[in-house]
């Protein structure tokens, strides 16, 4: 669909296959921990070449999105330039708090963005947030709290006040990465890689730069280690972002944002399954509520549903029985 001032915007459509695409670049992005882990290399070294290894698949698919679609608006670029440096930032940010208060804790502050995103869509955008969404975020940020473990004994360790700022602070740019990549799908949904593939050079540059004064970046690997790199980089990165990019612009911002809080009760699950962690019970509790609070703020009242689909097949024929009626009677009086 085309407006008036010229910009292509996404047609609405029933919101179940998008809210099946964010699931599964949650579940993508969900396997990151996993991968770094398994790859035992610096936080640095991870941020850097999860973005510049995915540059490999997302340029070709670039060039080839740029053939057939155009050029995306300069002013988009600027978006996707912008976007990759807050997502950069995320990175960095992230890998930092949880050196200083541990993965877990640095879990669920990142989770900020669930209220973060919405917000941003509000008071730029004017988006509305339903009251629904609304009354289930402390819920949703409580069984993230359970689910990470962080009210365990010893789950928090180091720097605490510095990593609780880094934590909030990288969920706040990971919000405005996905505010950013959510107006570029809105304003031309016929790129989706290009607003992508920008946002990740973008991040590369960002986090090698910071990388570099940070943890230090290191190119000196084991095969194994470059395997479970590249995995990150494609699953991580390519696969995760370009199924967001084509969902988010179709959902409402506290819709995608609940979606995305799917990610850490996955990251969990990828850990039980594959690097045989073992949960508490206050970390599966937590994963339920989290499940719970998502499907209630997703779920659309029977009332409501039903108003809906009959305003569609029962406002015309009422409106056709009204006109023949008139019809009937003036040809009456007529006669």
């Amino acid at each position: 669909m085309t407006t008036a001032d010229g910009i292509e915007r996404a047609p609405r459509c029933s919101s179940t296959a998008p809210a099946g695409l964010v699931i599964c670049g949650a579940a993508c992005l969900s396997a990151s921990a996993m991968f770094v882990k398994l790859a035992d290399v610096t936080a640095g070294t991870a941020a850097f070449l999860r973005c510049a290894l995915a540059l490999g698949i997302l340029v070709p698919l670039f060039f080839q999105e740029l053939r057939r679609n155009g050029r995306l608006a300069r002013r988009l670029q600027g978006y996707a330039v912008l976007a990759g440096i807050f997502l950069g930032i995320d990175y960095v940010m992230w890998t930092m708090s949880i050196l200083d208060v541990g993965a877990a804790v640095a879990t669920v502050l990142i989770n900020v963005q669930v209220i973060a995103f919405p917000l941003l869509a509000r008071l730029i955008g004017g988006t509305a947030m339903s009251r629904r969404f609304l009354c289930t975020i402390p819920v949703m940020l409580g069984g993230i709290t359970l689910a990470s473990g962080a009210l365990q004994r010893g789950a928090a360790e180091g720097s605490a006040v510095r990593g609780t700022l880094l934590g909030v602070g990288a969920g706040v740019a990971y919000a405005a990465y996905l505010y950013l990549n959510r107006v570029s799908g809105e304003r031309s949904p016929v790129h989706v890689v290009t607003p992508v593939c920008i946002s990740t050079a973008a991040a590369a540059v960002t986090a090698g730069v910071a990388g570099l004064f940070t943890t230090g970046i290191t190119l000196s690997m084991s095969p194994a280690s470059w395997g479970w790199v590249t995995a990150l980089a494609l699953l991580g990165q390519v696969a995760a972002w370009l199924l967001i990019s084509i969902g988010t612009p179709r959902l409402a911002p506290n819709t995608s944002a609940g979606l995305l809080l799917l990610q850490p009760v996955m990251a969990m699950g990828f850990g039980l399954l594959i690097l045989r962690e073992t949960p508490s019970p206050c970390q599966l509790a937590g994963c339920l509520v989290v499940i719970a609070a998502v499907w209630f703020s997703l779920r659309t009242p029977r009332a409501t549903a039903t108003r809906l689909s009959c305003a569609g097949s029962c406002s015309f024929p009422r409106a056709l029985r009204r006109k023949v009626t008139f019809r009937v009677r003036h040809t009456k009086r007529r006669s």
